[in-house]
């Protein structure tokens, strides 16, 4: 996958997560942007770990992934924000 179909699937599945889990967040445009890039990152390594399959393209189960890793990642910001 190439550098912008990672940030236009990066995107789409950080306003997903946001989508799923709404609440007070900091952040825009580029921190919706970068949770869903590292959300496809995380989602990817735990789903080929767990033999889900690895985002490897631009189709639903990447983008099914990708979301998940944004929404774990959410999750866990703001259980460690809640704490301080």
């Amino acid at each position: 996958m190439g550098v912008f179909s990672w940030i236009i699937m990066g995107l789409l599945a950080g306003a997903v997560a946001k989508w799923l889990m709404p609440g007070k967040d900091p952040g825009g445009f580029f921190i919706t942007m970068i949770l869903g890039i590292a959300g496809g990152i995380v989602g990817g390594y735990i789903g080929t770990m767990l033999g889900f399959g690895k985002v490897d393209g631009f189709n639903l189960g990447s983008f099914g992934l990708a979301t998940a890793g944004a929404v774990l990642l959410l999750f866990i910001y703001r259980n460690i924000k809640g704490r301080s």
